[in-house]
C-alpha cells in the first residue's frame, strides 16, 4: 500500500506468489533519496499479478529507509547501507528500545521482513538491491564475486562491475549473501530521471525470469526489457572492475568535477576532483565510477578498468580448480585460522603484493592495517541452492 504522496505506508511494497519455486526479494530505497526502485517494484508486481502469467514461487518487494524517504534524505543519522555486518546486526538486536535511532528501527524491520520471506521460501532465494545515483548515466550491476552470483548477473544484459561491493563495509547485499541468498545490486541511473525507473523495472522483470519464477518468454514484456537494457550501455565495457576507492570525510572539502556520468571514461592526467589538498587527477586511462554529486556520502568516486572476456574465463577456470587452496604457499601469505575464506598478507615479506592473483580467484575485499593486509571473498554457493 502507498500513501497519497506515493510513499509506502509499511515495509512491504507488495508481493505475488503461487505454488512452489524460487523466491526473489527486491529492496528499494535503502537510501531514502533513491525512490525509483519503489515504483519499479510496484510495476513489476502489478504485471506479474495479472491472470495471463503463471508464477511458481514468490516475488516480494520491501521499502528500505522509509523514514529517510519521508524526509527526502539519503539517511537520517547514518547510511543504512553500511550497517550490515554480523557484528552490527547483533549489536542493534541487543539494544534496548530507548537506545534505537531511526536507522536502527529501519534495520530491525528489514531484518524481520527478509527473514520471514526466507522462512517461507520453497526454493532458492535471490535478493536484488535497487539503487540510483547522483550522477547521470547507465544502469549497471554490482555483486559480491562468487561464481553463483557472477553467473546469475551475467545472464542479465547489464554492464557488470566486479569488486565494487567489496570496497565498502556493511553493505546489505553482502550480508544476505552470507545468509545463503544469491544477491546483486543495481544502479539504475540518476535519482530524478524517469528513465531510471524504467531501467530498474526492466532489471527486476528479467531477474524474475532468470530466477525461474516464470518460464522464459512467458511474459512478452521481457523482450522489450532486454532490448532497453542492451541499448543503455553505449561504449562502456561489458565487464569492469574496481581498482581503488577514493574515500572522503567532511573535512576534506571534496568536490567532484562536473560532467562525469555514473560510469565514465577518463584520460590519464584528466582532472577528476578537488579537495583541501588540491587537484585529484586520473593516474592513467581508466574508468570513473559513481562520482559523488550529493551532500551526503563518504565515497568520492571509484577508479576502475575494463576486464576482458579472456580474463573472465581464465578466472572462472582457476576457481573451479580451487587453486586458492595453494595461496598460502606464496611468500608472506597465511590463511586465517578463524576464517578460511580470509588470508593475511605480510607486506614486509610479500613486497610485490600479488593483487592480481587474489582478484583472479575472487578475493576482492582487501583491507590494509600497518604492514598487514587482509584479503577475503564471499563464501561460494551453487546457484539454485536452497537457503
Amino acid at each position: 500500500m502507498s500513501g497519497l504522496d506515493g510513499l509506502p505506508e509499511g515495509r512491504e511494497i507488495g508481493r505475488v506468489a503461487s505454488g512452489r519455486g524460487p523466491t526473489l526479494i527486491a529492496i528499494g530505497a535503502i537510501h531514502g533519496n533513491e525512490r525509483a526502485g519503489i515504483t519499479a517494484a510496484r510495476r513489476v508486481i502489478a504485471r506479474l499479478s495479472r491472470d495471463d502469467v503463471s508464477i511458481g514461487g514468490e516475488l516480494v518487494a520491501f521499502a528500505g529507509n522509509v523514514a529517510a524517504m519521508r524526509a527526502g534524505k539519503r539517511y537520517i543519522s547514518r547510511d543504512l547501507n553500511r550497517v550490515w555486518s554480523e557484528a552490527q546486526v547483533a549489536a542493534v538486536e541487543a539494544k534496548a528500545e530507548s537506545e534505537l535511532d531511526a536507522e536502527d528501527r529501519e534495520q530491525l524491520d528489514i531484518l524481520a521482513a527478509v527473514r520471514a520471506a526466507i522462512a517461507r521460501a520453497t526454493g532458492p532465494v535471490y535478493l536484488v538491491d535497487l539503487h540510483t545515483t547522483s550522477a547521470h548515466g547507465v544502469p549497471f550491476a554490482l555483486f559480491g564475486d562468487t561464481l553463483a552470483q557472477r553467473a546469475f548477473v551475467s545472464s542479465l544484459p547489464l554492464p557488470i562491475i566486479m569488486g565494487l561491493e567489496e570496497q565498502v563495509d556493511g553493505v546489505l547485499s553482502s550480508y544476505w549473501t552470507r545468509q545463503g541468498c544469491v544477491t546483486f545490486g543495481v544502479e539504475g541511473g540518476q535519482h530524478a530521471d524517469p528513465g531510471s525507473t524504467d531501467n530498474l523495472e526492466a532489471v527486476l522483470l528479467l531477474a524474475a525470469e532468470a530466477a525461474g519464477l516464470f518460464s522464459r518468454g512467458a511474459v512478452p514484456e521481457t523482450r522489450a526489457a532486454h532490448a532497453l537494457l542492451e541499448s543503455r550501455r553505449g561504449n562502456l565495457p561489458r565487464v569492469m572492475e574496481v581498482v581503488r576507492r577514493h574515500a572522503i570525510a567532511p573535512e576534506d572539502a571534496f568536490k567532484m568535477e562536473p560532467g562525469f556520468k555514473n560510469l565514465d571514461h577518463a584520460r590519464a592526467e584528466q582532472l577528476l576532483a578537488r579537495d583541501r589538498n588540491g587537484e585529484i587527477r586520473a593516474p592513467h586511462d581508466g574508468l570513473v565510477m559513481l562520482p559523488l554529486y550529493q551532500g551526503q556520502g563518504d565515497d568520492g568516486f571509484f577508479w576502475g578498468r575494463a576486464v576482458s572476456v579472456t580474463r573472465m574465463r581464465a578466472s572462472e577456470a582457476l576457481r573451479h580448480l580451487r587453486l586458492d587452496r595453494f595461496l598460502d604457499l606464496l611468500p608472506g601469505v597465511a590463511r586465517c585460522k578463524e576464517d578460511p575464506s580470509r588470508f593475511i598478507v605480510d607486506t614486509k615479506i610479500a613486497r610485490i603484493y600479488p593483487l592480481g592473483v587474489f582478484h583472479m580467484l575472487g578475493y576482492r575485499r582487501i583491507r590494509n592495517r600497518a604492514n598487514e593486509l587482509t584479503v577475503e571473498r564471499q563464501p561460494e554457493r551453487e546457484t539454485g541452492t536452497e537457503v
